[in-house]
């Protein structure tokens, strides 16, 4: 058997042995009353005991809860064709039933007679089973009519699965878990092997006729859904053929609820299983789009999408195939919720800096490679992770910055800009005349528009102020560069050609000067 039938096999037997209280037909809500205990002549009793005796093979002890009046050398025989008509058509559930002696006297039967309930006849309409109160030799008990027995073999002869119980041994007959009879757990088995075998062949017709109306198409995503899907449709179909094949096992109520609640599981598990492949396409789709290439931080918090998608898909999936179990979701997801809190309080850091790298990816402030200023030192980004953003300073060092913190920092970045300033004061000495100073500002002007990288909208050469100890011209200008390195070479070439400038317009560079009094200090006369 191939590994995936294996697992679907034990997947199966798992569901079906995981709700031992499907084996009863559910009950309606009980009202609260003060609880009896049943009497050992009570009805509820003397259907458990009846019922205890044909699970063990005991139908002469079955047949002694049986109003035999007519055919007492058949009363083992009867007993075991009732507990087949029972498990097909009505199965009991014991708490329904008086636990008193005297039965259920408010039924309008009369006394000493109970209703146990209605089997479909051979014209569909219901025929009533009820229960008598007769002494035995040696205990009162509670037996099924006269009228239900004479009613079995017609009963009997209806059943679908009348000639598997005529011709198997009596030990495949007995119920095992979950109240199948034991062959019908043995024929699980091939059952199972049969419904992958005939999954696999129906998924690759599936397949082949999906490609063949998608390469009508232009796009190529759904050729590679088709091929994604191979193993939610394989795992769908087999569970079509296993629904068809119990069917033939002719399954009491309770086990064919079980198994039925197994496969709307699966049925489950297919369906996410699926969305789950569509989440690794989908990424797969999005992971080469121009913008993202372009993006070192959006290809990692792609990644991170796609595994809280995954996670996403696999928590819904498996929380609808546990309710499908009929396991208490609401009490799991109080608690899952409960340890969310307590992990998410434990790891408050970790969980802030995962949202504020989800916050850098959206804001894109910076990316890997580019020059900026983070507060009060420069550098370039050499990594931008889910926790920390690793920069690199030009003393060679590497500084990692949490991104909790990272988001609410001032960051600048020079990489983004397509020109750079030149802002400086030439300051002339006091000397320098109203024509020197004249020339020397025409001279500027002209060295910064002559320029072939110059900005022209806004270049400012402006006689500033008279300060302390010079004449201070206010110079700033913007070049049409975004590289640094050319920018610096630009900025020593004109700062040289203002030299030259104020050579030629006879005028010098101040520097700040200051002149010192000495005065002697007067001596007092003479006494």
């Amino acid at each position: 058997m191939r590994p995936g039938a294996r697992g679907l096999l034990w997947l199966a037997l798992a569901a079906s042995t995981a709700r031992p209280a499907l084996a009863q037909a559910p009950s309606p809500t009980p009202s609260p009353e003060i609880v009896v205990e049943a009497a050992p002549d009570s009805p509820r009793v003397s259907v458990q005991e009846y019922l205890d005796a044909c699970r063990a093979g005991q139908y002469e002890e079955a047949a002694r809860y049986l109003a035999l009046d007519g055919s007492p050398a058949r009363g083992p025989e009867l007993a075991r064709r009732l507990k087949a008509v029972l498990d097909h058509h009505l199965w009991i559930d014991l708490s329904l039933l008086s636990p008193l002696s005297e039965g259920d006297q408010k039924d309008g039967l009369g006394e000493g007679v109970d209703r146990l309930g209605a089997i479909p006849g051979p014209s569909g309409r219901p025929e009533t089973v009820r229960l008598v109160r007769r002494v035995d030799v040696d205990r009162v008990r509670w037996v099924f009519s006269s009228g239900a027995v004479s009613r079995i073999d017609v009963w009997y002869d209806a059943l679908g699965d009348r000639w598997i119980r005529e011709n198997l041994p009596e030990v495949l007959l007995r119920p095992g878990p979950s109240e199948l009879l034991w062959w019908q757990w043995i024929a699980l088995l091939p059952f199972l092997a049969l419904a992958w075998a005939f999954g696999r062949l129906c998924g690759a017709l599936s397949r082949r006729l999906l490609a063949h109306l998608s390469s009508r198409t232009q796009s190529a995503w759904d050729d590679r859904l088709i091929g994604r899907l191979a193993g939610p449709l394989t795992l769908g179909w087999a569970l079509v053929w296993m629904a068809a094949f119990l069917t033939l096992l002719h399954l009491n109520p309770p086990a064919d609820d079980v198994l039925r609640r197994s496969l709307k599981a699966f049925g489950l598990i297919a369906i996410f299983w699926g969305l789950w492949r569509v989440v690794d396409l989908a990424a797969e789709g999005v992971r080469v789009l121009p913008w993202v290439q372009e993006r070192p931080s959006a290809r990692s918090m792609l990644g991170l999408g796609e595994r809280l998608g995954k996670v996403a898909v696999a928590a819904i999936g498996i929380v609808a195939s546990l309710s499908e179990l009929g396991y208490p979701v609401a009490s799991l997801l109080a608690g899952l919720g409960l340890g969310g809190l307590v992990f998410a309080l434990a790891a408050q850091k970790t969980v802030e800096n995962l949202f504020g790298s989800v916050s850098l990816a959206a804001d894109e402030p910076f990316r890997v490679g580019d020059f900026v200023k983070i507060e009060d030192f420069v550098g370039t980004v050499e990594a931008i992770g889910l926790r920390s953003t690793r920069i690199r300073t030009l003393d060679r060092t590497v500084i990692a910055i949490p991104n909790g913190r990272l988001a609410d920092m001032r960051v600048e970045s020079y990489t983004v800009r397509d020109r750079m300033r030149l802002a400086c004061t030439v300051s002339l000495v006091y000397s320098t005349t109203a024509g020197q100073m004249k020339a020397v500002l025409a001279g500027l002007e002209r060295v910064l528009r002559a320029h072939p990288k110059i900005w022209p909208e806004a270049v400012v050469v402006r006689f500033k102020e008279l300060a302390a100890s010079s004449l201070d011209i206010e110079i700033m200008a913007w070049f049409q560069t975004e590289d640094w390195g050319e920018f610096q070479a630009i900025r020593q070439e004109i700062l040289i050609q203002f030299m030259d400038v104020v050579e030629r317009a006879g005028s010098a560079f101040a520097f700040p000067t200051r002149t010192v009094q000495i005065q002697a200090e007067a001596k007092p006369p003479a006494a």
